[in-house]
């Protein structure tokens, strides 16, 4: 099978739906499917063989973060010639609502078409003002995928229609064999996230760990990721910042060895989450999982059964939390062997046969997809076709 798939966020900023993306491509791959991906990147980003460049992005922002997004006449235009030598049986969209690639590729092309739909915010006001200009294009959609039952809500309360969820996936095995590190071993609290973007929760963190400390001083907190690392310990009492370890931007290898290495690993998101995939990594690499109640994470968790929650922006409810886990070496142990069960359900082996199936659905008996040669410009969706 040709399959093409559309990334809306720059490939060289890393997140989890180019995560997610890069790992479905791959899995195809090795089935022997023909993949291209189409993503925004800049000029000098090493890309994957099958990978293609739509331009440089734009930062936007987007669901209470910024995204890098890359949107305009000229994208469009390589959206049609990507289209045009790809021949591809099937292409698969994921974000189609935000301003990006997704949105030009559905105005653009004709034929089978599946989308994933990855955020969920129940107050979306700007989905709700683009409706008009989003129901053409969703229209032309053949199969919806939401990535959890809060994405599927999101897409019914302001688009209408429906979808199959289907979740994130995982390599589990690629994070189960991972070797641990010793220097990130022994009382270790783990982070994973940008350091600057309020919603990932760091402050909050940052918040309870005078009240981890005083209970446990031996306890260290390891922060993998971007952004101003001086910033984000300022509130912190000077004795105490001896205590985190920025870790930087990690790779994935480390990112693996990194969760099989620390005692525990808290998620404080405090919202705009429709999934958690790094608390299914960290489950699949035997990390105990602290994570804050958001609907999603309670979820992904099993309602609470492999791994625990505290009150979301709650820093005292954390710091109780994580001081009992640590002290409970029985608790966290049962916490690792109830994750590493639960987390099978997100292995790419069950995922992508999945999203496969919702492939085969929508191209039985379908022509391949190509551009739609109707009048699909930029100019004529906003009503600024000329006579």
């Amino acid at each position: 099978m040709r399959i093409g798939i559309v990334c809306p966020y720059s490939w060289d900023v890393p997140g989890g739906v180019q995560f997610h993306i890069r790992d479905l491509a791959d899995y195809f791959i090795r089935l022997g499917h023909e993949v291209s991906v189409l993503a925004p990147a800049d000029d000098d980003t090493p890309l994957p063989p099958y990978v293609v460049s739509a331009g440089r992005a734009v930062p936007v922002p987007y669901n209470g973060s910024v995204a890098r997004l890359n949107f305009g006449f000229l994208s469009a235009a390589r959206v049609r010639r990507w289209l045009h030598e790809g021949k591809f049986d099937v292409v698969h969209i994921h974000e189609p609502t935000s301003p990006s690639l997704g949105l030009l590729t559905c105005w653009a092309a004709q034929g089978p078409i599946v989308a994933t739909f990855h955020t969920s915010n129940p107050r979306s006001r700007a989905m709700i003002a683009a409706y008009a200009i989003l129901q053409a294009a969703l229209e032309k959609i053949s199969a919806r995928i939401a990535v959890s039952e809060y994405a599927r809500r999101t897409l019914v309360e302001h688009l209408g229609g429906d979808a199959v969820v289907i979740p994130n996936g995982v390599d589990v095995d690629f994070f189960a064999e991972a070797e641990p590190k010793p220097e990130w071993q022994g009382d270790t609290i783990g982070f994973i996230g940008r350091i600057d973007e309020p919603r990932k929760g760091l402050p909050v963190l940052m918040k309870a760990l005078p009240g981890i400390l005083a209970a446990r001083p031996q306890t260290r907190l390891l922060v993998a990721g971007r952004g101003d690392e001086e910033a984000a310990v300022e509130g912190l009492p000077a004795e105490l910042r001896s205590r985190v370890e920025f870790l930087g931007m990690i790779s994935d290898e480390d990112k693996a060895r990194f969760l099989r290495s620390v005692d525990l690993y808290v998620a404080p998101n405090t919202g705009g989450e429709s999934f958690g995939i790094i608390l299914v990594e960290a489950m699949s690499a035997g990390a105990p999982v602290l994570a804050s109640d958001l609907d999603a994470f309670v979820q992904v968790l099993d309602q609470g059964e492999a791994g625990e929650t505290f009150a979301n922006e709650d820093a005292d409810a954390l710091a109780e939390a994580a001081v009992r886990l640590l002290g409970d070496p029985a608790r966290r142990t049962e916490l690792r062997d109830r994750g590493s069960a639960h987390v099978r359900r997100f292995d790419w082996s069950t995922v992508g046969a999945d999203i496969l199936s919702v492939y085969e659905t929508v191209t039985a008996g379908a022509a391949a997809v190509g551009a739609d040669e109707r009048t699909t410009g930029l100019r004529a969706r906003f009503g600024l076709a000329r006579d």
